[in-house]
């Protein structure tokens, strides 16, 4: 075994991956980076088998996300007849269908064919939105599956899901196979996020740098509380063609993925704020919602969804009741002003129920007095609390009380109502110490988002801009 061991491998630290600009001279490198995860393609170990050295190398073209696999390593295992052979890395990514066939065409072919590229290109799908940042310009552009251009980036980028994104499956893929079912592809719309740059052959042209993108998945809505438009026995559906379309929906966020060389640059915030916005406006829609969110993508979401309802007068207008009397025993009346228009208010915002509390819950937190309300500096100067002051913090202590035993109803009821009380105390805690945790951040992306605001509306971005055109300026390749 101690044999053996020798001739395992990290799978981790074999791959990389690379993003290269195509030029008429060659590619240029624009990136490389590792995985975060490969254990849905080599195992749960992560450990690939009977080399030494092992380099796999997973190319990417930076604009059109053509792929190329290129693998070498030093010593390979000859095992004994009837023993484990070395791991086919080719194989395991052919045949699993994790890579299109173009990625194991010759190098040859990869690099010339990225020396005649066409510097007219363009992503597919249409253009969605334009967006001005401080380091560049941004695209992002918008397509459904159904669309055979779609359809072939998908089936190029989708090997990212799982190498970055932990429990990432492929669209249309069952977990017992391979096999992939886009029989409902018209239902899934893609967001490409590209970072723009002027080509220095040709200043007219544009060159793409693929940064990340979101799928959205379409499921129909069924509005139980909607009027019923016909009570006639003989009521029939449509004739003829039906736009699907049309009908009413819940939109799923599903995939979101933000390449690592271009994370912690706001890119983020952009895809998504522009993906929510999109939704919002789209008639539609009637609640848009995020399918198993990480705890990154988490904090991103209340960030931004915070951000969005703070826009809307009737969320900013609502706070806790303080005329509101606790009673000892029975049932908590209302704790929140106005409290008959907040499911109204959430409805308009498109945002799920226990987002939209969660959110409610940190604005209201926010609006605290500063000697009652959490904070995760322990070198503030935190004022005596005035009269109202503590009332005004139980009552948003038994809201979020309220929420947390709706939420864990099923477990509470199975323990003892001391233990219980206790089980709620404790959760609530680490939900303040979360909200302060999101509300500093929420501070530090508004004061940036403001200093951008005032940098661009006195011209020294203008400048900035003007600066970075000058032919002594020479590109740097960005790694990882």
């Amino acid at each position: 075994m101690a044999d053996l061991e020798e001739w395992m491998q990290n799978a981790n630290d074999a791959l990389s991956i690379s993003l290269l600009s195509p030029t008429p001279s060659g590619l240029k490198s624009v990136a490389k980076f590792p995985p975060k995860f490969t254990y849905s393609i080599f195992g749960d170990d992560e450990k690939i088998f009977g080399y030494k050295d092992l380099k796999i190398s997973l190319r990417f073209r930076a604009n059109d996300m053509r792929p190329h696999l290129r693998t070498s390593h030093g010593e390979k295992l000859k095992p004994p007849p009837g023993s484990e052979e070395p791991t086919d890395v080719t194989a395991v990514l052919d045949e699993g269908g994790h890579l299109p066939k173009v990625a194991f065409s010759k190098g040859s072919d990869f690099e010339n064919s990225s020396k005649q590229f066409s510097d007219t290109w363009t992503p597919p799908g249409t253009l969605h939105a334009a967006v001005n940042a401080d380091d560049a310009q941004y695209e992002i552009w918008r397509g459904n599956l159904a669309d055979p251009a779609i359809k072939q980036l998908n089936s190029r980028i989708q090997i990212l899901v799982p190498l970055f994104i932990e429990g990432g499956s492929y669209i249309g893929q069952r977990e017992d196979s391979s096999e992939i079912d886009l029989s409902d592809a018209d239902r899934w719309t893609f967001f490409f996020l590209y970072k723009t740059e002027k080509s220095k052959e040709d200043p007219e042209k544009k060159l793409y740098v693929f940064v990340g993108y979101a799928t959205v998945y379409r499921f129909y809505y069924y509005d139980r509380t909607a009027p019923k438009s016909s009570t006639k026995d003989d009521w029939e559906l449509p004739q003829g063609d039906y736009d699907l379309s049309e009908l009413p929906c819940r939109t799923r966020l599903s995939q979101f993925l933000i390449l690592p060389p271009f994370q912690g640059k706001g890119n983020g915030v952009r895809l998504y704020k522009t993906i929510f916005e999109h939704y919002h406006k789209h008639p539609q829609t009637y609640e848009f919602t995020v399918e198993n969110p990480s705890e990154a993508f988490d904090d991103l979401r209340d960030i931004c969804d915070l951000s969005f309802l703070r826009t809307v007068p009737e969320f900013k207008a609502l706070s806790l009741d303080t005329s509101v009397d606790i009673p000892k025993a029975g049932n908590v009346p209302p704790l929140i002003l106005g409290h008959g228009t907040v499911e109204s208010i959430r409805k308009k915002a498109k945002i799920a129920p226990r987002q939209f509390a969660r959110v409610l819950e940190m604005h209201l937190m926010s609006r605290l007095s500063a000697s009652v309300r959490p904070t995760l500096d322990l070198d503030a100067v935190v004022p005596s609390p005035k009269a109202g002051d503590k009332k005004e913090e139980r009552l948003w202590k038994l809201l979020v009380k309220q929420r947390l035993y709706r939420h864990n109803r099923d477990v509470l009821s199975q323990i003892e109502p001391g233990e219980r009380i206790e089980k709620l105390r404790e959760t609530l805690t680490s939900v303040e110490l979360e909200y302060a945790r999101l509300l500093a951040a929420y501070d530090r992306v508004a004061k940036h988002s403001t200093a951008q605001s005032e940098m661009q509306s006195n011209g020294k971005r203008k400048l900035e801009e003007a600066e970075s055109e000058q032919p002594s300026k020479k590109v740097k390749a960005e790694e990882e």
